[in-house]
C-alpha cells in the first residue's frame, strides 16, 4: 500500500511540473526581453525585428513572445501578430477596456523597466486571458514579453 501511495505521489508531482513546464514563467519573460535587446543591439533593428516577428525564432516560447513598440505607438514587431507590426495601436483595448498600449508608453516615461498587467488572447489556450508583461526601453522604443496568469 505504501509502494501505491508513493507512486501515485510522484506521478501526481510529476504531471504538476510537466504542466508546469507548458507555460512560460515571469522569469523567462525577462530573460527574453533581455536577449531580444541584445540581438538588436548586435544585429541591428531591422534583423531585430524580423527575429521578433519570425514565429518560428529564437525569440518565441511556448506560451512567450516578444514584441516591440516605439513610443508613439506604432508597433515594430510581434512575435505572435504579424498583422499587428506597422499599425499604431495606442487605441486599441483589451476586453476590459483598458489602453493598455497607450498605458505602456505612459509608463515608459517615467521607468526603464515595468510589468503591466492586461488581457490578451493567449496563443496557447486562444482564450483571453489575465496578462502581465514585462517591459524595457531600449533607445527609442519597447521591448516586451508577457507571461499568461
Amino acid at each position: 500500500m505504501k509502494k501505491c501511495l508513493a507512486i501515485l505521489a510522484a506521478l501526481f508531482l510529476f504531471s504538476s511540473v510537466a504542466q508546469a513546464a507548458e507555460f512560460g514563467t515571469k522569469e523567462e519573460a525577462q530573460a527574453l526581453v533581455k536577449k531580444a535587446i541584445e540581438f538588436i543591439k548586435a544585429n541591428g533593428r531591422e534583423k531585430g525585428f524580423a527575429e521578433i516577428s519570425n514565429l518560428k525564432g529564437q525569440f518565441v516560447d511556448r506560451d512567450l513572445y516578444v514584441t516591440a513598440y516605439d513610443l508613439q505607438g506604432n508597433c515594430l514587431a510581434h512575435g505572435q501578430k504579424a498583422a499587428m507590426v506597422g499599425k499604431n495601436l495606442l487605441e486599441l483595448r483589451d476586453p476590459d477596456g483598458k489602453y493598455f498600449v497607450k498605458e505602456r508608453v505612459e509608463m515608459a516615461k517615467t521607468q526603464d523597466s515595468f510589468w503591466q498587467e492586461y488581457k490578451f488572447t493567449n496563443p496557447t489556450s486562444k482564450q483571453i486571458e489575465p496578462k502581465v508583461m514585462y517591459l524595457e526601453k531600449y533607445e527609442d522604443f519597447l521591448v516586451g514579453c508577457g507571461v499568461y496568469k
